[in-house]
């Protein structure tokens, strides 16, 4: 029996402290928006998709959220709908981040994880050194890459001047 797709997520989110505000790219009808919300119930999680039927799928999945801690936008990856320097932690699930609207948005000092479900396509190591080398020209370093389940998981932190302040 193979792991539920979550898994790499659910590995990766217990190496970030506690994030006030997150974000996943690229969120289909929201199951990595919701394991967020439940994993850091302090934190305002955002999702975003660019496809309107994932969206309003997702949207239908929140039910009551009186808080409005859980949201969903319809947005391309390359043009995300949020301030600059916003959030404490970005998420991808089998997608590949833009790099420089990822780095736009998280704060200095804040998490990137990107997660894969699956181990197929590109080997482990090569796929780590392609997006080491995109995301380090962006201000992100990787800290690790692991495998979890039946896929892996890449944790990055952006560098600045209060790269102190995401840790627990």
């Amino acid at each position: 029996m193979s792991a539920p797709p979550l898994t790499p997520l659910a590995a990766a989110a217990l190496r970030v402290g506690r994030p006030e505000r997150v974000l996943e790219i690229e969120c289909g009808e929201g199951d990595g928006v919701l394991f967020l919300a439940r994993e850091f119930p302090r934190a305002r999680v955002r999702g975003v998709d660019r496809s309107e039927l994932a969206v309003r799928h997702a949207q239908a999945r929140v039910g009551l959220d009186p808080e409005g801690r859980v949201a969903f936008k319809v947005a391309a990856p390359r043009s995300l709908p949020f301030p600059d320097d916003h959030f404490d932690l970005v998420a991808l699930i089998d997608a590949t981040p833009a790099a420089a609207e990822v780095a736009r948005v998280l704060r200095a000092g804040g998490y990137l994880i990107v997660a894969h479900s699956t181990r197929s396509g590109l080997t482990l190591a090569l796929r780590e050194r392609l997006l080491k080398r995109r995301l380090r020209h962006r201000g992100i370093e990787l800290v690790e890459t692991i495998e979890a389940g039946d896929g892996s998981f890449s944790v990055g932190r952006r560098g600045g001047a209060d790269s102190s302040a995401a840790a627990d």
